[in-house]
């Protein structure tokens, strides 16, 4: 027998912008953005078995939500109540734990614990538990967060993010800098290794045998890195690498260096050097926004797959498994992909500033109210 007809969907413009809204929303429960994600596929008049193959799911759970969409609208997308124990915990008392877990603080305390919110809440630390996970408020954690106060932020943003997005014909970009005072630390006893049901051990302390300081240059087209350890890093020693970059650059080509503002980067000697030079063209990132040099990124590869982890009885060991970390890098060079465009960037940091901006207003008016 042949299957029924699909019900035909059309939304209007709020429906479809919830729909969308939810696939966007980071923080949504999967079974959620599916519901929407078929609801959206089958207003585009696609046929169930359709949307089957490109979702990878049952024809049933398409046709049900269908149909649900089509004779209850947004309300018909939500959970039917399910068996078993009636609620004890009602919405104000939900209610009750998150305010309180929002606008208040535990006496002596900087921040609630599951245990100390039960006590004051008169409920179990495990309901406290599953309350704080449904509205996604984790007071254990904390984060950081520096803004940069550079008075030419958007300028530098939109300069270096254009030579990512929209590298010059005929031209290098390079992002250049240096990771310092790299630390060849030998542990204090043998590393004990991996085995069935053992993960690998080592002691936490361990025996300092010297720093070196690498110098880096990241081609951000093709992902190779330029690479060279030396014992410090001034501008003489910037001086250096920057000559051994020149030998290792094609001669017809401009060259674009994205760098920080490091003072070893700003003296006369380097300031000397690229104008003798006028092929090199110097783009500062902003201060206090490392996280635009993509060198940074490899740095932190380089530190989680060679460093970390590792054991070095000499600043002569530390530097040749950093060349060899770098050698097998180039052999097979994977350049980062720079998905955001300067708007992008430019505008989640005004949300940023005008949320900041906000919660201190707010968290002003409670206080002088309190006085």
């Amino acid at each position: 027998m042949a299957a029924p007809k699909a019900v035909r969907i059309e939304l209007s413009a709020a429906e479809r912008a919830e729909l969308e809204a939810r696939l966007r929303r980071r923080k949504v429960a999967r079974g959620d953005a599916l519901r929407a994600q078929i609801v959206l596929l089958a207003a585009e008049e696609l046929s169930n078995l359709a949307i089957v193959e490109r979702l990878g799911v049952a024809r049933m759970t398409v046709a049900t939500w269908r149909r649900r969409f089509a004779e209850e609208r947004l309300d018909g997308l939500a959970d039917e109540p399910r068996p078993g124990a009636p609620r004890t915990v009602s919405d104000e008392k939900v209610a009750e734990v998150v305010t309180a877990t929002l606008e208040s603080l535990p006496a002596g305390r900087t921040h609630w614990s599951s245990r100390g919110m039960a006590k004051a809440a008169g409920l179990a630390p495990s309901t406290v538990q599953r309350i704080w996970k449904a509205f996604s408020l984790q007071p254990h954690r904390v984060e950081t967060f520096k803004l940069s106060t550079d008075p030419r932020f958007v300028e530098k943003v939109r300069d270096i993010v254009g030579l990512y997005l929209s590298p010059p014909e005929r031209a290098l970009v390079l992002c250049v800098d240096e990771k310092s005072q790299i630390q060849a630390l030998d542990r204090t006893q043998p590393l004990l290794p991996l085995r069935p049901g053992q993960v690998e051990r080592r002691t936490h302390d361990g025996k300092r045998c010297g720093t070196t300081s690498l110098f880096a240059a990241l081609d951000i087209k093709a992902g190779t890195v330029i690479g060279k350890c030396m014992a410090r890093h001034r501008a003489a020693e910037f001086r250096r690498f920057l000559d051994t970059v020149e030998t290792r650059v094609p001669a017809d080509l401009d060259v674009h260096v994205v760098m920080d503002n490091a003072a070893s980067h700003k003296t006369k000697l380097i300031r000397d050097w690229f104008a003798k030079r006028p092929r090199w063209h110097v783009h500062y990132t902003p201060t206090s926004a490392s996280w635009i040099n993509q060198v940074e990124r490899f740095f932190a590869l380089l530190t989680d797959d060679a460093i970390r982890r590792s054991a070095h009885r000499s600043t002569a060991e530390l530097e040749a498994a950093i060349k060899g970390y770098i050698d097998a890098h180039n052999a097979d060079p994977k350049p980062f992909a720079w998905t955001k465009s300067a708007d992008d960037i430019l505008a989640a940091v005004q949300r940023f500033c005008q949320r900041t901006v906000t919660v201190q207003a707010k968290c002003l008016g409670t206080s002088e109210s309190g006085h």
